[in-house]
């Protein structure tokens, strides 16, 4: 079994009210271009245990199973189990501090747990530099969906 984890922070001029949702199954969608998601819940409101499923997207290389271990929309955090089976198993959180009323900070933080060697062969390549080329797109993205909101 190979584990890794890789922290990033960004800040975004924005309030937090309106970047917080943005974290969520159906929220990625405004402003993650391709994300699409299979809701096999009864709605789209995030809470604790909600799951919903994606096809090969963010980093899986299978159907990946999520489910919401924790969601504190109270203090801006929110963190997932995405479960590819016979694969890995990541741990997804995203925390949003406020820096101002109109700036927030963002802290991702990724954890993937290897399951077979084709998940612990993702893990040996998931590396420190790699994870900050993907955090510097979702800022790159996020600028790209509040500027196009103006």
């Amino acid at each position: 079994m190979s584990k890794i984890q890789h922290t990033e922070l960004f800040e975004i001029a924005q309030p937090i009210q309106e970047l917080f949702p943005l974290f969520s199954a159906e929220g990625e969608k405004k402003w993650v271009p391709g994300w699409s998601y299979e809701n096999i819940m009864s709605s789209t409101e995030l809470h604790e245990d909600y799951v919903f499923i994606t096809k090969t997207h963010d980093h899986a290389t299978t159907d990946a199973i999520w489910v919401v271990k924790k969601y504190e929309p109270e203090n801006h955090c929110v963190q997932f189990y995405k479960v590819e089976p016979e694969d890995k198993v990541g741990i997804i959180e995203v925390v949003c501090t406020q820096i101002t009323d109109t700036k927030t900070e963002v802290q991702v933080t990724y954890e993937y747990i290897g399951l077979s060697d084709k998940g612990n062969l993702f893990i040996k390549d998931f590396t420190s530099s790699k994870y900050k080329e993907i955090i510097a797109e979702w800022k790159s993205l996020l600028d790209t969906y509040f500027n196009q909101k103006r």
